[in-house]
Parts: C-alpha cells; structure tokens; sequence
C-alpha cells in the first residue's frame, strides 16, 4: 500500500502537553479503527507549529477521510515515491527498499 506524508498546520504544535498529544492521539487511533484496516498511522513528527504524519493508506482519500473525521488539519498531503536512508548509500535505492520491506514485513507480523 502506498504511504503518505501529511503536514498539519497546527500553531504551537511544539508546545502542545503531553496529555494534549496523548488526547490527539487517542482520537486518530478510534478514528481508524473506524475506517479499518485500510489505513495505518506509522508515526508523526511534531515540531513549533506543524505535525507531520506517516499514513499507510490504500488511497489519499482515506487520509483524508481521517483527517476530516478526527477534526484534524490536512493542509498537504503527499504520497511518498521513494525512501532513502543511510542504507541506500550502502546497497543502492532498489536493494534498500528490499532489506527495508524485509524488516517491516518481520516487525508486522503477529
């Protein structure tokens, strides 16, 4: 399934408490359960005044079906083409993608 980076606009994201992020997180995670398992959130990044999130998605409209229903800011949504990390300056993008697919594949399975 493709993956997508959302950016949030949320003024003084970087200030947010953490029982603030813990009650944003609560409401992305009961929103998903509603949509099903054809969506995954990953991870987010919070910095001063955005969140970046990272979506597993079978399409860009089911990020946006959470972000609407979790009442949540979408200002960008964007499907990710290629990850490169320090792997690939070792193995090359195609072979980082394979060792990657391999160690996600270990780490979901129940």
């Amino acid at each position: 399934m493709p993956k997508y980076v959302i950016e949030r606009e949320l003024p003084g994201a970087g200030r947010l408490s953490a029982s603030d992020l813990k009650a944003i997180s609560q409401k992305s995670c009961s929103v998903l359960s509603e949509l099903g398992p054809q969506i995954q959130w990953v991870e987010s990044y919070v910095t001063g005044d955005k969140i970046y999130c990272i979506h597993i998605a079978q399409n860009e409209d089911l990020v946006r079906e959470h972000a609407k229903r979790g009442g949540f800011p979408a200002n960008r949504v964007s499907e990710v083409a290629s990850i490169i990390d320090p792997m690939t300056a070792e193995y090359g993008c195609r072979r980082a993608e394979e060792r990657r697919a391999v160690a996600t594949a270990a780490w979901s399975a129940p």
